[in-house]
C-alpha cells in the first residue's frame, strides 16, 4: 500500500478543514497560549511537573530512530497509519519502521518493546493493546530517554510522554450511538462489536456509548450484548452472525473497529438481515465503500488515519529533539498540520470523526 497517495487533495483539504474547525469548536486541544519551558512535564508523567524544559526553537536532530508499535501488523487501518508516520519521517530526515505482533493480544507488545529497547530507539510510538500491560516496559525505555507516543489506543499516562488522540474520546462514543438512533428511529435492541476486551480506545468509547443511551431520547433503546472480535477478520465475522441469531429483534450494531465493521458488513451483506439490521461504526472509505453502494451500510465515520500517522510521527520527534515535553500548553509543529497545542495529560486531538455516506464517499481514497 502506498504511503503517501491514499487521498486525493481534495479529501486533504476536507479533512485538514474537519480537524482544524474541530479543534477550535471543542478546545479539546487546549487553549492557546506561550510554550511552557521549566516545570514542564516529561518522562511521561504529563501535565505533574519536571526538571525537564522545551526550547521550541530547537531544530529536529537529523537521523532520529522511531518505530511504530500498532496493535497488530497487516491491519488495513493500522497500515495507512503507519505508513504516513514513517513517510512523515522522511520530510525531517528520520528513519522509521514499523513492528508488532500478528495478533492483537493484552501481552503480544511487550517482547517488541525490549527488543526496541536494545536498538536503543530515539521513539516508540504505540497503539497500545492494554493501557497496563505495556506500562512496565514503557517506563524502562523511557528510564533510557526513549520518548513514547502513544496514538489511537492510549497506556496509562505515566507511561508515555504524549497521547495523539484520534478524535475527543467522548464525541466518539457518543456520536456512534447518535449515527445508529437516527437510522432506527431511537427504537429497539441493539448491540456493539468491539475488538479486543482490553483496547483503552473501545472500552473508553463504549463507557461513552453506555452514558448516551442513558439519556430519555433514548427510552426505547435497549443494549442487549457487547460483543469482542478481537480486531480478527474471521472472529468478527462470527460474532456478528452470533449476535444476530441470538437477537432475532436487533435492530442495530456499533462496530467502533475497522476489522469489526467490515467484517459485519461483509456478513449481513449476503444474509436476510440486509435492509433490516443498522450498521454502523468506525471503518475506511476503501473497505466500505461497496457496502454502502450495495445499501449494506447508510452511514458510518471516521477521522483521516494518514493525519493520525503523520501527527504522532512529528510529536515523537519533537521530543526526541526537545521543542517539546508533553506538558499541557506546549506547542507542536507539526508539518503540513500546522501547529497543535498539547493539553491535558500530554493529549493531542486531531479532530472530531467525519460521517461518510452514498454522497461523499467517492470524494476519498484510503
Amino acid at each position: 500500500m502506498s504511503q503517501r497517495s491514499f487521498a486525493p487533495r481534495r479529501a486533504a483539504r476536507s479533512f485538514a478543514a474537519i480537524a482544524t474547525a474541530g479543534v477550535l469548536a471543542l478546545g479539546l486541544a487546549a487553549c492557546g497560549g506561550t510554550t511552557k519551558d521549566s516545570g514542564s512535564s516529561s518522562g511521561g508523567s504529563a501535565g505533574t511537573g519536571s526538571a525537564a524544559s522545551a526550547n521550541p526553537n530547537a531544530p529536529i536532530k537529523e537521523g532520529l530512530k522511531l518505530a511504530f508499535l500498532p496493535k497488530q501488523i497487516n491491519n488495513p487501518y493500522s497500515t495507512i497509519v503507519n505508513n504516513s508516520g514513517i513517510a512523515a519521517a522522511k520530510e525531517y530526515k528520520g528513519e522509521a519502521k514499523e513492528v508488532g505482533p500478528s495478533d492483537a493480544s493484552a501481552s503480544s507488545q511487550v517482547s517488541y518493546i525490549n527488543t526496541l529497547i536494545q536498538q536503543r530507539q530515539d521513539a516508540i510510538l504505540i497503539a497500545a493493546n492494554d493501557a497496563n500491560a505495556v506500562c512496565g516496559p514503557l517506563k524502562q525505555a523511557m528510564s533510557r530517554n526513549i520518548k513514547i507516543v502513544a496514538y489511537d489506543s492510549d497506556t496509562n499516562p505515566d507511561c508515555r510522554d504524549i497521547f495523539i488522540n484520534q478524535a475527543s474520546s467522548e464525541e466518539v462514543g457518543r456520536s456512534q450511538v447518535k449515527l445508529l438512533a437516527e437510522q432506527i428511529g431511537h427504537k429497539g435492541e441493539i448491540a456493539v462489536l468491539s475488538a479486543t476486551a482490553n483496547a483503552t480506545n473501545q472500552n473508553t468509547w463504549i463507557k461513552y456509548m453506555q452514558e448516551e443511551l442513558k439519556k430519555p431520547e433514548y427510552k426505547d433503546m435497549k443494549l442487549v450484548k457487547i460483543a469482542y472480535g478481537d480486531d480478527d477478520d474471521q472472529k468478527s465475522f462470527q460474532q456478528t452472525q452470533g449476535l444476530l441469531q441470538a437477537y432475532p429483534n436487533l435492530k442495530g450494531i456499533i462496530s467502533p473497529t475497522t476489522v469489526g465493521v467490515a467484517a459485519a458488513a461483509r456478513y449481513i451483506s449476503g444474509t436476510k438481515y440486509k435492509g433490516k439490521v443498522v450498521l454502523t461504526g468506525l471503518g475506511t472509505p476503501n473497505q466500505m465503500r461497496k457496502f454502502i453502494k450495495d445499501g449494506t451500510v447508510a452511514k458510518f465515520a471516521l477521522w483521516n488515519p494518514k493525519d493520525l500517522g503523520y501527527l504522532a510521527s512529528y510529536a515523537a520527534a519533537a521530543l526526541a529533539s526537545g521543542q517539546i515535553t508533553g506538558a499541557q500548553g506546549e506547542k507542536l509543529k507539526a508539518g503540513r498540520l500546522g501547529e497543535r497545542t498539547i493539553g491535558a495529560n500530554g493529549e493531542i486531538v486531531l479532530g472530531p470523526p467525519f460521517t461518510f455516506d452514498k454522497s461523499n464517499i467517492d470524494e476519498f481514497d484510503f
